[in-house]
């Protein structure tokens, strides 16, 4: 789907698919090394019921007891990107608004349920930081992206409460929330924010794409009318297991120890980038840095016979062809990524 330019549809697995498959992935942003060997011994022994429906009880339990909420407040999805295609089709609004450059399948999913989609786009100058004045007063949905993709700004909650009004559904991304140390910012749990819709992903930090797991914390009310828009049995078995232990005490300690090693890689990344004159957009909070560099869409194809995928910036909206986002990778692999760089530029 492209729209002004941006195709919307295009995900960073598109730069390793086929012939990037062998090629060092900085495009993907899914934690290097996962699943952990625990967590597919979990889904490995879910795989002896398969015979029986999905029964997603326990893990909807699970879910909500780790962020202090009833079950009632919480929809398990087939990832955050189903989510975002049953809030585009079951909710009934007049004016969409998505806040750029952000992920851009909210948009693609607004669009393809026949919404005319307003976007709120912010400027490099400003860091790309939210001012919510920029949102127009009568929005009825907005959608923003917390640490937001591709950017990896951190917006503060405050800020993000303050767009909440009578008549508004607030959308609040927070697939990469995980990847922060200690969550700070986030909205998940929160019950004072009216109109509040967070989404979560389990994708990105314990490396579960193929299995497509998420879900959606949101008033009852909003939870009962998503899960009117689901199919029967949207999520699998081995994906409700891995729910369950992925919210674990364990588990939820070892992913705040993965979050302080992306914190400390990324920072690494950065001061490797600023040596060779590159500047990212700081401050980052993500588990990737977005830079800004002439020539970047044939920097990229020089970084692919070198060996290395990363993402192209211009399929997002307020960016263009001089941006490119860089996933967090260990020292080791960003000293060769960064040789490479001083050799693409």
């Amino acid at each position: 789907m492209r729209t002004d330019g941006h195709d919307l549809r295009h995900h960073g697995d598109a730069e390793v698919r086929d012939d990037g498959a062998e090629l060092v992935d900085l495009a993907v942003n899914v934690r290097a090394d996962t699943p952990p060997a625990w967590l597919r011994e979990r889904i490995a022994d879910s795989l002896s019921s398969l015979a029986a429906y999905p029964d997603g009880r326990d893990a909807r339990a699970a879910v909500a007891a780790r962020h202090g909420l009833p079950p009632e407040r919480v929809l398990l999805t087939a990832g955050a990107a189903e989510a975002f295609v049953l809030l585009a089709r079951a909710l009934k609004v007049r004016r969409p608004v998505v806040v750029h450059p952000q992920f851009t399948e909210p948009e693609a999913a607004l669009r393809d349920a026949g919404h005319t989609v307003d976007r709120v786009v912010l400027r490099e100058a400003d860091g790309f930081r939210l001012d919510p004045a920029l949102v127009p007063g009568d929005a009825d949905l907005v959608v923003v992206g917390n640490p937001t993709n591709p950017t990896s700004v951190l917006h503060p909650a405050a800020t993000l409460a303050s767009l909440a009004r009578p008549g508004r559904t607030l959308v609040v991304d927070e697939a990469f929330m995980d990847a922060v140390p200690g969550e700070r910012e986030a909205l998940a749990g929160r019950t004072d924010v009216p109109g509040l819709v967070v989404l979560r992903s389990l994708t990105k930090t314990w490396g579960l794409a193929g299995l497509r797991i998420g879900y959606v914390l949101a008033d009852p009310e909003v939870i009962a009318e998503l899960e009117r828009a689901q199919p029967l049995w949207p999520v699998s078995t081995p994906a409700l297991a891995a729910a369950r232990a992925c919210v674990e005490p364990a588990a939820l300690a070892e992913a705040d120890r993965a979050a302080r090693t992306i914190a400390a890689d990324r920072a690494y990344l950065i001061a490797g980038l600023e040596r060779l004159g590159v500047r990212a957009v700081t401050p980052a909070e993500g588990p990737f840095v977005l830079v800004r560099l002439p020539g970047a869409a044939a920097v990229r194809h020089r970084l692919r016979a070198l060996g290395y995928a990363v993402r192209r910036g211009d399929t997002f909206p307020g960016l263009g062809e001089d941006w490119l986002r860089l996933a967090v990778r260990d020292r080791t692999t960003t000293d060769g990524f960064l040789r490479a760089l001083e050799s693409a530029r």
